[in-house]
Formats: structure tokens, sequence, C-alpha cells
């Protein structure tokens, strides 16, 4: 998902000191958060949309299996119990002056030993969905 910069919103970078800003000199501090300034902090986990919950013959659609990125065992999982997760995709038409739209989910319970979650969405995947990625966040806390 592409994001706008954040210079644009900023009226100070049309004037000529916002350029002439690294002629001053900087403290020691200033220049350590000048370090990270460029870099983006990604607030979420990824994860892969495995498929639905299914038996042999049936599958159940308003269950999702996601994989979720680093976690390999059910006792990994746990942290990630009731933690809400979004599939974000792209539309044709805009809503909200947007392309993007996302479903919500949360994460259920394990699904076996290997570090799969179930998930409920408020309204269930599209099939399109399967091997797409979600986004897991990092709330609601429980610390």
């Amino acid at each position: 998902m592409h994001f706008p910069p954040s210079h644009i919103n900023n009226p100070s970078m049309f004037r000529s000191s916002y350029y002439n800003q690294s002629a001053q000199p900087q403290s020691l501090e200033s220049k350590m958060v000048k370090g990270r300034q460029g870099e983006r902090v990604r607030l979420y986990v990824r994860g892969t949309v495995l498929g639905y919950k299914r038996s042999k013959s049936n599958q159940y659609p308003n269950t999702s299996l996601i994989q979720i990125e680093g976690v390999n065992t059910k006792e990994e999982v746990d942290w990630y119990l009731g933690k809400r997760l979004g599939y974000i995709y792209k539309a044709k038409t805009k809503k909200n002056n947007s392309h993007y739209r996302c479903i919500w989910g949360k994460v259920c319970r394990p699904h076996g030993n290997s570090g799969v979650v179930r998930a409920k969405f408020t309204s269930n995947l599209p099939p399109k969905s399967m091997g797409a990625k979600v986004r897991v966040f990092m709330y609601p806390s429980n610390i």
C-alpha cells in the first residue's frame, strides 16, 4: 500500500530555509533522530492466507487459516489470540476517496501444531485472497 510522503502536507518545505537546514550545526541528539527519519515503522506482522478451514469433503468459508510470519509453534500463537487482522485489497471503484478496502478479522485459536491460526472475518474472505497477504496488528494488547 502506498501512502503519500509526509512532506506534501508540510508548507515549510517550500521556504528556502527548509533546504538549508543541513548547513546549521546540530546537537548529537538531533543527529540520532535524523538517522531514523527515512525509515518506515511497521506496526503489524505479515501473514498469509492459506485457505478456508476444511475437512476432506467440506470447507467452511466462515473460518480462514492464516500463517503468521515467524510463528512456528502452538505456544507462539498464544500471544496473537484476539489480535486484529486486516485483509487489504484494491477495488476498481473509489469509496471514501480511496481504491483500497479492508476486511477486518480476529484471530480465534491455533490450528494444528505449526503456528497456523484460525481467523474469523466480518465477511468471508473471497477466494482470490488465498495466498495473499494479511496484516496482523498488535492490538488489542493483553499486556
